[in-house]
């Protein structure tokens, strides 16, 4: 595990957290957060310049992803042995500051955070199809444990017949988001060829998309209606997954987003600690007349994420912005 650097001042060792931080997954690796580093505190903040307005028009994803975000702080301050105070929302009137974290004091670290903290380097979105093994029960008991202590629902999926009607309802879902020309554009737009300098977005790897292809993929996501395939692609994902989850909260709001997303980034490090690797397949959630039959699934509540889960061969990490570029500015 990476050492501290208990000999610089607060501030640098806050920046130096950060590098955990921006470890976290967001829609498509969007990253739309900023922080703002006083002394030993550190602000969180709505980066909403970067939201994705067709697929997430209220920007529930993009506070999930900050939620992310603060979790991966949260496990790094843990696994390095501080005891961090958050404050969520301090500022009514200030919509995008979303979370005060102190810093707190230092001393021993716990083990189970040592542990996370240690997953977030592996943990990766793998979109390619996973092993048939089964997931042990006491595992998926673990991560649904892990979601509630984030104080939200996590329903899992593990058997063929339990996977195939959510699977049903993302084929279609990519049907429905495939017509949609504007999903397609935003789409393209966030996506980037293997060789590119970017280091936000989807990069043609991720995709299993080959080096020549990837110049071509934005134009042809653009330009035509390839939800047949999609569909069919997903559903025979899910289907095939030795396990599919859905996050539930019991309120859909800014607040209930932001649990959701700390309970999503604390499922996907423990996963990975168990050697699990997961993608997401939000599709059913982001369309309006889908996401209340996905509701009925799980025994009510608001849907948020949908996580297939699995094993499988190790894949490439998606690239990130360095934190110089996630400073908060006034603006």
């Amino acid at each position: 595990m990476t050492s501290f650097p208990a000999d610089i001042p607060a501030e640098q060792q806050c920046k130096f957290l950060l590098n955990f931080a921006v470890l976290a997954p967001s829609s498509h690796n969007s990253q739309p957060w900023l922080f703002r580093v006083t002394g030993r505190e550190i602000g969180l903040y709505a980066d909403r310049t970067r939201a994705l307005p067709v697929i997430d028009p209220d920007d529930r994803e993009l506070i999930m992803s900050c939620g992310a975000a603060l979790f991966h702080l949260r496990v790094a301050l843990h696994g390095f042995g501080f005891s961090p105070v958050v404050r969520l929302f301090p500022d009514l009137s200030d919509r995008d500051l979303l979370a005060y974290v102190h810093i707190g004091e230092r001393g021993d670290a716990d083990p189970m955070w040592q542990r996370l903290l240690v997953a977030m380097k592996h943990r990766h979105t793998n979109r390619s199809p996973f092993e048939a093994r089964r997931i042990p029960s006491h595992e998926l008991t673990a991560l649904r444990e892990a979601s509630c202590a984030e104080r939200v629902n996590l329903s899992t999926f593990s058997s063929k017949e339990e996977r195939i009607p959510l699977a049903t309802l993302i084929a279609e879902a990519d049907l429905t988001q495939s017509k949609d020309k504007g999903f397609r554009r935003e789409l393209a737009a966030w996506m980037h060829p293997n060789r590119t300098k970017s280091r936000d977005g989807i990069p043609g790897f991720a995709m299993g998309v080959s080096d020549w292809l990837t110049n071509a993929g934005p134009s042809v996501i653009r330009t035509f209606d390839w939800g047949s395939g999609k569909a069919a692609h997903d559903q025979q994902l899910a289907e095939g997954s030795p396990a599919l989850a859905v996050f539930t909260t019991k309120s859909d709001d800014p607040a209930a987003w932001l649990d959701a997303g700390q309970a999503l980034a604390r499922v996907l490090l423990q996963a990975t600690d168990f050697g699990l690797m997961a993608s997401f397949l939000n599709q059913p959630i982001e369309v309006d007349d889908i996401r209340p039959k996905v509701s009925e699934l799980t025994g009510g509540g608001c849907p948020q994420v949908i996580l297939r889960l699995g094993y499988g061969v190790p894949v490439r990490p998606t690239p990130r912005r360095p934190v110089r570029e996630v400073m908060y500015r006034a603006r």
